[in-house]
């Protein structure tokens, strides 16, 4: 588990557009969000990801680099940005399982035909300029993620009040 105030690991991943994203590389103004989804055969993770794209320039006018990262191949993730009309959002690919397990994803095996055989459940990370996590939040299943909307307004208060981040200890 990767605790609130520590780096986090390092991750590196290629983009559907045909570039590589490393974390160390970003320069946002404040944080970087992460979010990993479960793929392609996920209809939770479309609207995730459509809410994501609608919300690209308020996180972007609050000092906010975001990437959505998957274990799909490249055509999975490619036929996702398609299907479901994400084209402004970073969508990286290929994720290995031990890197999803490095940054304390849950790992799970398809159940039915139109799931890859092994794929990460879904998790949301917010890290800072520094490489340091301010927030996550992992889920077990596809279920109840944290709702984007509240993630921008939490985002104000924690600016607004220089709030610290919480759990580490």
């Amino acid at each position: 588990m990767i605790k609130p105030d520590t780096q986090v690991p390092e991750l590196e991943i290629d983009l559907i557009n045909d570039t590589t994203w490393k974390l160390s590389a970003q320069k946002p103004e404040k944080y970087t969000l992460i979010v990993f989804y479960r793929g392609l055969h996920c209809p939770i993770c479309k609207k995730q990801l459509q809410d994501l794209t609608s919300k690209t320039e308020d996180f972007k006018s609050r000092g906010v680099n975001i990437i959505a990262i998957s274990m799909d191949t490249q055509k999975r993730a490619k036929l996702s940005q398609e299907k479901w009309e994400t084209d402004n959002l970073p969508i990286g690919y290929g994720l290995s399982e031990d890197k999803a397990r490095e940054w304390g994803l849950y790992i799970s095996h398809a159940v039915k035909d139109a799931e890859p055989d092994v794929f990460s459940e879904p998790g949301m990370f917010l890290v800072r300029t520094d490489g340091t996590l301010y927030f996550s939040s992992i889920q077990t299943m596809p279920f109840a993620r944290p709702d984007l909307e509240a993630v921008l307004k939490s985002i104000d208060f924690v600016e607004k009040e220089d709030y610290p981040a919480r759990g580490g200890k």
